[in-house]
């Protein structure tokens, strides 16, 4: 029947320029990559425009995205823009088919939007992190050109047009072009991840070399019952691999040890100094153990961890540098801390100074500092939030004032000063745990930097709060577990614990979100006893 063929003539033209689209745009990509392993990894275009939507989303939709996907949130956003880029790559295959350099022309307008984004970051070193967008996007104009010419000339597949079909070309000629397109752009693809990896191997090696000195401050020996032999509480030190990693950073940078600098200078810094990795090395270092907090740490969340930390107190530094705190006629009050990949973020300088053991971390655990956690060094802070206290991949410290500056998270309405609030969880039962009734050990830690934890209570539905048995504490600066031995009856109970800090505040029940210095209330779990 004509009808049905014509539909199926228009059927199938229809998939051969979607298909054409999908190469187009798979060129597109692996041809940025390409360019990007030759100029540098961090200017493709998936990662530039990645990090602009990052840098534009609202605080709220980012505090979702965390609380919904966890660690895994900058995997949702590159599939969720790839997953964007196939559809209009789709769109434009098939708009191709009539219209080829209005097709082509869309391919190119996905290079403007890159190279655009490029410019952006606040990394960018200039119109070279223009290339990779602008080579991908001329090479997916011109195979979705191609393609889609060859594409139209596809005989009907009803049979009209012979084998060789109108124009000479056939539905052979159309999948040669399109393998060899797919070919080519995989080779280029491979041979980008093979450039990019090769950017990074001194970065790599400069971390398998490095050995650390043994520190002139060693961390005091954890005392005896620190860690509770309960199962199912969270570990007093957490491993580097299982360390929570909250950052903007699609692209973990990698870093030679061997060309890294860090500078300190601004407001008040009477001697701007420079320093590479050996020079601080080569400095007393102290060895500490303190736990992190991330401000997106929902009451119960699992962004909090405790490590081991080996590096440069940061007080020596400013004092070198001739930084006054404050309190003493200083004329800055805030300390901007920015990572290689242009991320800022702002301390009090009091709080830096005031003799808190705040350093520039160049080990984790008994190792250099992973890459994912800031190699070669990064700033901490105790007692105050990451977003606030623990620049990763540092380069450059500026003394500055609260009222002439906003960091990054700033001026997406966070806080400017963000303490640690008092929190504890509970991390055993689990939530809608099925446990015997008779006894039950409820325990988990707690948490107030800087200040200590000095009491744990439990709460059994509407009873009274009755004290939870401490560990040992290790210092003010970390977390402390507690444990509590319940009698538990049959049926459906509500178990809400609360800390009491080292200053006598205790955590309050008031329940408030991340947003804008970090969340509040109380942790509680639902049982049934059976």
């Amino acid at each position: 029947m004509p009808g049905v063929s014509s539909f199926r003539s228009k059927l199938v033209r229809a998939a051969l320029g979607a298909l054409a689209g999908l190469l187009a745009a798979f060129t597109a990509l692996a041809v940025a990559e390409l360019v990007a392993g030759l100029v540098r990894p961090e200017a493709g275009p998936v990662t530039v425009v990645g990090g602009a939507v990052i840098d534009r989303t609202p605080a709220a939709v980012k505090d979702f995205a965390i609380r919904t996907f966890g660690e895994n949130d900058k995997t949702v956003l590159q599939l969720g823009i790839l997953a964007m880029l196939a559809l209009l790559a789709l769109a434009l295959g098939v708009l191709a088919l009539s219209h080829r350099r209005a097709g082509a022309a869309g391919a190119l307008l996905f290079g403007v939007v890159g190279a655009a984004a490029a410019l952006s970051r606040p990394d960018s070193t200039g119109l070279g992190d223009v290339l990779p967008s602008a080579a991908g996007a001329l090479a997916g104009a011109l195979a979705l050109y191609v393609l889609a010419a060859k594409a139209v000339r596809v005989p009907d597949p009803a049979g009209a047009g012979g084998e060789d079909g109108e124009g000479g070309w056939s539905r052979r000629g159309f999948l040669t072009a399109a393998g060899v397109t797919a070919v080519a752009a995989t080779s280029a693809g491979a041979l980008g991840r093979f450039f990019t990896g090769r950017q990074g191997q001194g970065a790599v090696a400069s971390r398998e070399g490095l050995v650390l000195p043994e520190p002139a401050s060693p961390a005091p020996a954890l005392p005896a019952g620190v860690q509770l032999k309960v199962p199912g509480v969270t570990a007093f030190a957490t491993p580097n691999s299982d360390f929570y990693r909250v950052d903007t950073a699609l692209t973990v940078p990698k870093v030679d040890a061997g060309t890294w600098r860090l500078r300190i200078h601004g407001k008040g810094v009477a001697r701007p100094l420079t320093y590479t990795l050996d020079q601080l090395l080569a400095r007393p270092l102290i060895e500490r153990d303190i736990t992190l907090t991330c401000v997106s740490n929902e009451v119960g969340g699992p962004y909090i961890g405790s490590a081991r930390w080996l590096g440069v107190p940061l007080v020596g530094l400013l004092k070198e540098a001739g930084v006054v705190p404050p309190s003493r006629g200083g004329e800055a009050d805030q300390l901007v801390a920015r990572s290689v990949d242009g991320m800022t973020l702002g301390s009090p300088v009091e709080d830096v100074m005031d003799g808190r053991d705040a350093m520039l971390a160049v080990g984790m655990n008994g190792e250099p500092l992973p890459f994912d956690h800031g190699f070669p060094a990064r700033m901490l802070v105790p007692g105050l939030y990451g977003y606030v206290s623990a620049c990763k991949w540092i380069t450059d410290i500026e003394l500055t004032t609260f009222d002439a500056y906003d960091p990054y998270w700033v001026e997406r309405k966070w806080a400017r000063r963000a303490p640690i609030k008092t929190q504890s969880r509970i991390d055993t039962p689990k939530p809608f745990a099925r446990p015997n009734a008779g006894t039950v050990v409820v325990a988990g830690v707690a948490w107030a930097q800087h200040r200590g934890i000095g009491r744990v209570e439990i709460r059994v539905d509407d009873g009274p709060w009755q004290d939870a048995d401490l560990a040992a504490q290790a210092g003010v600066d970390t977390w402390r577990q507690w444990s509590y031995l319940w009698n538990a009856t049959a049926g459906g109970h509500s178990i809400t614990v609360r800390a009491t800090d080292g200053t006598g505040q205790t955590q309050t029940e008031q329940r408030t979100r991340t947003i804008p210095d970090g969340a509040s209330g109380r942790h509680s779990v639902f049982v049934t006893v059976t």
